[in-house]
């Protein structure tokens, strides 16, 4: 499996929106900068995602972006679909490849594409947008400040 930067990105900002899923609308720039994403791209994500039942939107001087579900419901796996089209780390192994290899029967590698495929989806469809906030706390918790001179 190949993350592209859109891919990336689409989970940083579904990742930005969950952790401040509380506070409400976040703004565009805000999310840009907090991320580091460009806005010019993020606006492209943001249309993706809004398409996809991810996040809404609210326009205005008082507008930005939230999520349309909460971050408990919404998986890792589903983002990177969205975004990427499949797990799998190779085509052939891919439901939604349209082209089948003439070898698919004999090929000895297809079972280990396989497995491998079956082994992502078991995280990324595990892992929700809620446990990242968690694990991105407790980075942030336990994170270690070096004072050089």
């Amino acid at each position: 499996m190949r993350i592209s930067f859109k891919g990336d990105y689409a989970l940083k900002t579904i990742l930005d929106l969950s952790c401040n899923y509380a506070k409400g609308l976040s703004r565009i720039g805000d999310i840009a900068r907090r991320q580091d994403i460009p806005l010019k791209y993020l606006e492209q994500i943001l249309l993706q995602l809004k398409g996809g039942g991810y996040v809404i939107s609210k326009r205005g001087t008082e507008g930005g972006y939230m999520l349309a579900k909460k971050p408990s419901s919404i998986t890792i796996g589903e983002i990177i679909r969205l975004t990427e089209g499949f797990t799998s780390p190779i085509s052939c192994v891919s439901s939604s490849c349209k082209s089948k290899c003439n070898d698919e029967t004999r090929c000895p590698f297809r079972p280990l594409w396989q497995d491998i495929k079956e082994m992502i989806n078991g995280v990324v469809d595990r892992v929700t947008f809620e446990d990242m906030c968690h694990k991105k706390e407790t980075l942030e918790k336990n994170k270690i400040v070096n004072y050089e001179i």
